[in-house]
């Protein structure tokens, strides 16, 4: 057998390993679906909820439909009555980029009270925002707010650390406006899987607990 006939096997077996490895991964993690729903009336009133953090605008300066309808359906929550405190976590790498600063104003400018939202700025990924939600926040059951197919992955960290968490689903963005991220998303469950199973991966900061 030629070198060549060797490397091409090889490759196809990495290949079919990776494919079958995401397939499986993103089966487990989005199993977790039944823990959310779509619409408030719905959910299971929590004390906390918890907002996954995104950029406001977009890099050609538009505004990130994934952000608007995240903080619309935190605030039609809180309206609702479902939770009585809010948690904005994710990331503010530089002074200019404050993922929990940009969703506590928005939240306030659309009549959520500002005493009831709590800022997670090193929430600079969801494993990191879930873990931090019961490790620093104290809470051990909640509401996770994103799109359905992110909140399949943050319910399911929330579920095997502990966290009896339920997702309510945000007005998802159309698929052909945005492929890129759902292509990510893929390779996403799968590191969360590993992080979660093999690797307890844990937050890059902790800190002192902040009670709510």
């Amino acid at each position: 057998m030629n070198k060549k006939r060797v490397l091409l096997r090889l490759s196809v077996f990495v290949i079919c390993a990776v494919v079958v490895s995401v397939t499986l991964a993103n089966v487990a993690v989005n199993s977790y679906t039944r823990f959310t729903c779509d619409h408030v009336d719905d959910i299971e009133p929590a004390y906390a909820a918890i907002v996954l953090g995104t950029a406001k605008k977009l890099r050609n300066g538009r505004e990130n439909q994934y952000y608007k309808n995240r903080l619309v359906a935190a605030s039609k929550l809180y309206m609702a009555s479902k939770c009585k405190k809010i948690i904005v976590s994710g990331d503010n790498r530089t002074i200019g980029y404050n993922e929990p600063r940009d969703m506590k104003n928005d939240l306030v400018h659309s009549g959520v009270p500002e005493k009831d939202i709590i800022c997670d700025f090193a929430g600079r990924r969801t494993l990191d925002s879930i873990i931090r939600y019961k490790e620093i926040f104290g809470q051990t059951a909640g509401i996770v707010i994103s799109q359905k197919f992110h909140n399949n992955r943050a319910v399911y960290i929330g579920r095997h650390k502990g966290i009896r968490l339920n997702g309510y689903n945000a007005r998802e963005v159309s698929a052909s406006s945005d492929m890129k991220t759902r292509i990510r998303e893929l390779v996403s469950k799968l590191f969360c899987v590993f992080d979660v199973k093999v690797f307890n991966t844990q937050p890059r900061y902790l800190g002192k607990k902040i009670a709510i």
